[in-house]
């Protein structure tokens, strides 16, 4: 199956969606040095990197009448920036909302699935009006804005076409599904809420829901503090086993996991790997010991044994106690770049070329790859359960 991708970074989700079993016949990117990430995989022959046909430059300047053939699946990891908590929160007014871009490419690809990832910040309050705008262009794609129009006025028109259930319209439409989702429920050792939408033609008749959570904190807390099985297959000596918190006793009690795994945590994703280098040789790519991590309030480190913390990606390099693991022993040291890969389920052979604080960046920006994986898999399985049906 093929696929398009836009604003793919230094490649997240178009590696899962890769590793799904699309092959992509464009990836976009402005960025340089995402760019550059990707093409250093390439030379190095990296799985699925390898064949990606990458274009360095911006969207808006994309030619999508250049791709002949169908495309099953148009993915995009819209620029984060206008809606995230960590960012200016311009949301609608923002030069970098790339929105109106993913429309353009819909119309002109008329892929049979899309998938979109953001930060969760495009649900809040003050943008849920755009948010509910997004969802309806892509139902309706061919319902252009005018140029006289602003997106208030554009929205209205499309409502509508939504009340009435698309009375009057006969172009090109997609039955329209959105969640927020956290990466650690789905094997991801890291918690990371994210909004997904994902869209089908209409015309296909595919019924979509989202996959199903597999991994839970309830899990978790039953082989940490009921049978200790985590701890057993992390070899961690009784006597070296942390007490159980207070009132764990009673918030495990009962608890049940309904089969699912638990969620994984920073030992769970770093386990075999060394201490990073201090000497700055780097026995291991990208896993070099970087100094200057220190606690602040509210930012104090990710657990040892939990799932990660979000990580960021700041303007100008790590924000201030960020992106850290935080030890039982007190102590805090920065993620090095090759463990920070691994909480984002990057394969170990995935190398970043930049400098460290442009690598966290990149990866802070990232779609974990697992996650990627997933929900493109559960496309792909909508796809070709209707083509046998």
């Amino acid at each position: 199956m093929t696929s398009v991708e836009l604003f793919a970074g230094a490649g997240g989700l178009a590696l899962g969606v890769s590793q799904a079993g699309f092959r992509h016949e464009a990836i976009v990117e402005w960025d340089h040095d995402a760019c550059e990430t990707i093409r250093a995989n390439q030379r190095l022959r990296t799985e699925h990197v390898r064949d990606w046909k990458l274009t360095e430059g911006d969207v808006r300047n994309f030619d999508f009448s250049s791709l002949t053939g169908g495309i099953d699946l148009l993915a995009a990891g819209v620029p984060c920036q206008p809606w995230s908590i960590g960012g200016k929160h311009r949301g609608f007014e923002d030069e970098r909302n790339l929105f109106p871009e993913t429309i353009r490419a819909v119309v002109s690809l008329r892929p049979k699935a899309i998938l979109i990832e953001n930060v969760r910040g495009l649900t809040r309050q003050s943008f849920v009006n755009y948010f509910t705008y997004i969802q309806w262009m892509l139902r309706f794609p061919e319902v252009r804005r005018r140029q006289s129009e602003d997106w208030t006025e554009h929205r209205r028109r499309l409502e509508r076409y939504v009340a009435s259930d698309g009375k009057g319209y006969d172009g090109l439409r997609y039955n329209v599904l959105a969640r927020v989702v956290n990466a650690a429920d789905y094997g991801v050792p890291q918690k990371r809420e994210r909004v997904f939408i994902v869209a089908f033609r209409d015309d296909l008749g595919v019924k979509w829901s989202f996959p199903v959570e597999t991994h839970s904190q309830q899990a978790l807390l039953v082989s940490q503090w009921v049978t200790g099985e985590y701890w057993d297959r992390h070899k961690i000596p009784k006597k070296k086993r942390p007490s159980t918190p207070a009132g764990m006793e009673h918030r495990t009690e009962g608890l049940l996991n309904f089969g699912q795994a638990s969620w994984l945590t920073v030992r769970d994703a770093l386990a075999g790997l060394p201490d990073p280098d201090r000497g700055g040789a780097g026995a291991i790519t990208n896993h070099v010991f970087q100094p200057g991590a220190r606690r602040y309030v509210g930012h104090t480190g990710s657990p040892l044994d939990e799932p990660a913390k979000t990580l960021k990606a700041g303007d100008h390099g790590v924000p201030g106690g960020e992106n850290m693991i935080s030890f039982p022993d007190g102590m805090v040291r920065y993620f090095t770049v090759r463990e920070a890969a691994l909480l984002q389920t990057f394969p170990r052979d995935f190398v970043f070329s930049s400098s460290w604080s442009e690598n966290m960046r990149q990866l802070g920006n990232a779609v974990p790859v697992e996650l990627g994986r997933i929900m493109a898999q559960e496309i792909r399985v909508r796809l070709e359960n209707r083509t046998i049906q």
